[in-house]
């Protein structure tokens, strides 16, 4: 008698891919702009730390009286760093026919395309789709690697062009 086993995967192993697949695609969304950003309110009353003040102490003599310690400190105010960009367009000299010198701007240079974390998530999702289909054994493995990889390349090059 012979028994076949079951290759049935665990269901843990079924959350826990189902969960790093949501984690994944929200990350991938945050990243992209994809989701609201938070609406909340920073707490407008920040955090001072006191300052402790050592008040010598002289032998035999009456406690000290006067306004408690707390009255007394001062409070700092608290400065907010701001990050400021400043484009500047070079400028150019021309010269016209009557001697005087204009001043033309240059055209400024054409923005660099930048990378899709959702292109290249999409792409190397279908990529791996399409390569699972393809071979059998090591080589199927190699064929899905090869198509995740080239399907992020792709995707990420699609989404520069959009």
């Amino acid at each position: 008698m012979t028994t076949t086993p079951t290759t049935r995967i665990h269901p843990l192993m079924a959350v826990a891919a189902v969960s790093l697949t949501l984690v994944s695609l929200v990350g991938a969304a945050s990243i992209a702009g994809l989701l609201p950003s938070s609406h909340a309110t920073p707490d407008t009353a920040p955090l001072v730390a006191t300052p402790v003040v050592a008040t010598p102490v002289v032998a035999n003599s009456a406690p000290q009286t006067g306004a408690p310690l707390a009255a007394q400190e001062t409070r700092q105010p608290v400065v907010e760093h701001r990050t400021v960009v400043h484009h500047v367009t070079p400028q150019v000299r021309h010269v016209n026919s009557d001697g005087d010198s204009v001043q033309a701007p240059v055209p400024a240079p054409a923005p660099v395309a930048q990378n899709s974390p959702l292109g290249m998530g999409i792409g190397a999702v279908v990529g791996g789709l399409i390569g699972n289909q393809v071979g059998g054994g090591k080589g199927k493995t190699a064929a899905t690697i090869a198509g995740v990889v080239g399907g992020a390349y792709v995707g990420n090059e699609i989404a520069k062009k959009n």
